[in-house]
């Protein structure tokens, strides 16, 4: 037997890959990408970005007199300019693109996002291995990875199909000039990583892709090749989750992925997957102590049990030890379970803070169950203290995800089931549908979504790299409203993704102020010349350095007095600032919430007329 661990992961959105070689056969254990490498790439552009303005105002790139190349400023802080401006691409596992894909003979997917790299192999003509996963971990994983290609849809609208095999910002030249931090997402410390990176998947694709997987219950048995004997348990973690168990006439090995002993909502961690067996491998360590580094060498050896929390100490020392009535409390007598409940609810009560404040709510995520968790505590908080506000749940795969999740008693816990049998829901979204307290939309420009929208909103929305779909257009939204709240998982990327727009924050405000005075010298000018007609041009002078969606509040202390314009002591007033058309469009009420208004339309440039993706489109808080 021979373990390769081709990536160790890095949490739930990324679990590790290994290949398995035992008994002749290869295994591939979960086949994922690296969403949050998306954070090289820049979220959709908007007017106030323009690559003209960036040659004039970075200083990242700079000429060597003598080889008259590109070297970059490292000690530059990061800035939205510095991000990739182009149709995405995705990494995928780098060290499985070393393998002759037609040696592999079978593929395990353990989770919903184990599999999101599925189709990368699918479609390639030398893969030939069968695909085993739960029935349940297919259908969450087929819904994901639809909404994926939803959400990159935007993005091939905006910059159009791919020219080309080899995009411009691959080329050694522009990898050369990333900044410090991008290039070593993109390339890894030794470059080897770039050859992960591949254009996304269509949903002829997928639709392949899922024809070509097996599904099984759980327990359920199934023969490879009449030699290898494959079951799938529930780990717990999630709806449809599993740990792998592989017998074959010399051996028998369990794949342990990443487990929850005690779950909210999914079937309880099975731990009669772990007994009898040779060998354990215990593959996902990015849930032990995140301090303790591991290495790919580590894994296996016995140094790894010092750094295991204490629950999965207890089971893997004296397992063999106990009866299986102590083996089970080992398992659920510990402090995960309330840990998970206390998390949940702090994020609710900040969540009720900010609504309170008149500030709105992001959570994207891409968890299935926490999502439902935190919808039953949020409306049993809200309704506690007596706050009205919507919950909208904004993606193309909403409405049948949460349908989903009411046709799969049997792989929920206990608690789940025991609802069912006394007439009631499954979860408390239900309910909240019935009474429409929570609002399902496929996307923000939607129809439907604009008639309903209302502010202070809790949104749950993908996508969590802050990169694709509606999250990124609420974080623009919402990052100037100090009141508005924002929920992540601990993600290291997560702070880079906020701080370039913080960044881009800062350089919006910039730029509304020097708008503020040129309109300001303006009307002094006008002051000064007193022409007879002050006449206003069809388009901005200079649209591409004042941004035309910047909204502006009129200023206090702009005051603009009658102006004498002739002989015959006619007095005529300037027009009002909304309607001196430099590129910027303030309203007389720019706090009204609603677009139902249409009182005070506005004229935007040919410019702005971008599609109806922005979240400018919504309604101004």
């Amino acid at each position: 037997m021979n373990l390769t661990c081709l990536s160790k992961g890095s949490g739930y959105h990324f679990p590790p890959s290994h290949i398995l070689d035992i008994s002749g056969f290869k295994i591939l254990l979960d086949c994922p990408i690296d969403l949050s490498a998306l954070v090289i790439f820049a979220p959709l552009p908007t007017d106030y970005y323009n690559p003209n303005l960036i040659g004039e105002e970075s200083s990242t790139v700079v000429l060597d007199e003598k080889h008259k190349s590109k070297k970059r400023r490292i000690e530059k802080p990061l800035e939205l300019h510095d991000l990739v401006h182009a149709l995405p691409w995705y990494k995928t596992v780098a060290n499985l693109n070393l393998w002759d894909l037609s040696f592999i003979d079978v593929v395990l997917i353990s989770s919903p996002m184990g599999m999101i790299g599925l189709p990368f192999l699918t479609r390639n003509k030398n893969f030939r291995a069968k695909v085993y996963a739960t029935e349940k971990t297919l259908g969450l994983g087929q819904f994901m990875m639809a909404d994926l290609i939803s959400m990159h849809a935007e993005f091939r609208q905006f910059y159009g199909p791919q020219d080309s095999d080899f995009p411009q910002w691959m080329k050694w030249e522009e990898l050369e000039s990333l900044h410090l931090v991008l290039r070593n997402i993109a390339m890894g410390e030794d470059g080897a990583e770039l050859g992960g990176w591949q254009p996304l998947y269509s949903a002829e694709d997928l639709e392949d892709c899922v024809k070509k997987v097996q599904t099984l219950k759980y327990a359920e048995e199934a023969c490879y090749n009449g030699i290898l004997i494959i079951k799938a348990f529930s780990s717990g973690l999630e709806i449809g989750t599993s740990n792998w168990t592989i017998n074959c006439p010399r051996i028998s090995v369990t794949s342990l992925s990443r487990s929850i002993f005690k779950s909210a909502h999914a079937m309880e961690f099975d731990y009669h997957s772990l007994q009898g067996n040779d060998v354990i491998l215990f593959s996902d360590v990015s849930s032990l102590n995140p301090t303790v580094a591991v290495s790919n060498a580590d894994i296996g050896s016995s140094t790894l049990r010092s750094s295991q929390t204490s629950a999965t100490n207890d089971f893997l020392v004296y397992g063999e030890e106990r009866s299986d009535e102590e083996m089970v409390d080992a398992l659920l007598n510990n402090d995960e379970s309330s840990e998970e409940i206390d998390k949940l609810a702090f994020v609710c009560s900040c969540a009720i803070d900010s609504v309170k404040q008149g500030g709105s709510v992001l959570i994207p995520s891409g968890r299935l169950g926490i999502i439902l968790q935190l919808l039953e505590q949020l409306s049993m908080c809200l309704e506690s203290s007596n706050c009205e506000v919507p919950i909208f749940m904004i993606s193309t795969v909403a409405e049948e995800m949460l349908a989903f999740t009411n046709i799969v008693p049997e792989w929920l816990c206990k608690q789940r089931q025991e609802n069912l049998t006394a007439g009631k829901a499954l979860f408390g979204h239900v309910d909240l549908i019935k009474r429409k307290k929570l609002l399902l939309f496929p996307a923000v420009h939607s129809a439907d979504c604009l008639r309903a929208w209302q502010e202070p909103c809790i949104v749950f929305a993908p996508h969590w790299s802050l990169r694709l779909g509606p999250s990124a257009h609420f974080l623009r939204r919402w990052s100037g409203d100090y009141n508005s709240l924002l929920i992540l998982e601990e993600h290291e990327n997560h702070r880079l993704a906020l701080k370039t727009e913080w960044n881009r924050r800062l350089d919006d405000e910039n730029r509304q102020n020097r708008a503020i005075d040129e309109l300001r010298n303006t009307v002094r000018e006008l002051q000064r010349l007193q022409p007879l007609e002050a006449a206003r041009p069809s388009q901005a002078p200079d649209p591409l350095r004042i941004s035309a969606r910047a909204r502006l509040r009129p200023s206090p202390n702009l005051e603009i007095p009658p102006v004498h314009t002739g002989a015959e002591g006619v007095h005529r007033s300037i027009p009002p600032t909304s309607s001196i058309h430099l590129g910027i469009h303030p309203t007389k009420d720019s706090s009204d919430s609603t677009l139902r208004s249409s009182r005070h339309p506005r004229r935007r440039p040919a410019r702005e007329r971008l599609s109806e993706r922005s979240a400018d489109y919504m309604p101004h808080a």
